[in-house]
């Protein structure tokens, strides 16, 4: 009585709540099974500001900070079978003197491996760090912090924070190159 399509509605209908339901399994075993923040260590060693051009206005001088830190992180723990890949990033947080809170990512990596996932890196900032203001000054000192993303394969995407300086960190006073 049935016809051929009638089946095959009914079959590929089966299948589709299936796999759904399936899906929403995974996701929700990979959220209630997530693991403690791993710990690390962010130490930041060195800020340095330095006058420069803005690329976009010839006569508009910003202050650009380059910031060498130290970093050490073992994120092996947020790999699990439902792990696609981690995205990590240092930030840094500051209000300037116009009262404006900012965060600014100055240095990410993506993590594809569990192999991979202890981080120790001694490095400076990836990104240019400037402040819309055009300068430093009278800004509050910076919290830096090691922030991750971990992306499933399946579900929803997780946050948290693994490392955070101790004290916050002043910007010292604009050096000239000369």
């Amino acid at each position: 009585m049935h016809s051929i399509y009638s089946r095959i509605n009914n079959v590929s209908a089966m299948l589709s709540t299936c796999l759904m339901v399936l899906l929403g399994a995974i996701s929700l075993s990979s959220f209630l099974f997530t693991s403690t923040p791993p710990p690390g260590t962010l130490a930041v060693t060195n800020v340095k500001v330095f006058p420069g051009n803005a690329r976009r206005y010839a006569n508009k001088y910003q202050d650009f900070a380059f910031v060498n830190f130290n970093l050490t992180a073992d994120l092996k723990p947020l790999f699990n079978w439902n792990t696609k890949q981690l995205f990590i990033y240092v930030s840094a947080e500051y209000e300037n003197r116009q009262g404006t809170k900012n965060e600014v990512v100055i240095f990410d990596r993506i993590v594809q491996n569990k192999e991979d996932a202890y981080i120790d890196i001694a490095g400076r900032n990836k990104y240019v760090f400037r402040d819309v203001s055009a300068s430093f000054e009278d800004s509050t000192p910076a919290h830096y912090s090691l922030k991750y993303n971990v992306m499933p394969y399946v579900g929803i995407l997780t946050y948290g924070e693994a490392a955070r300086t101790v004290d916050p960190v002043p910007f010292p006073e604009s050096q000239d190159l000369s």
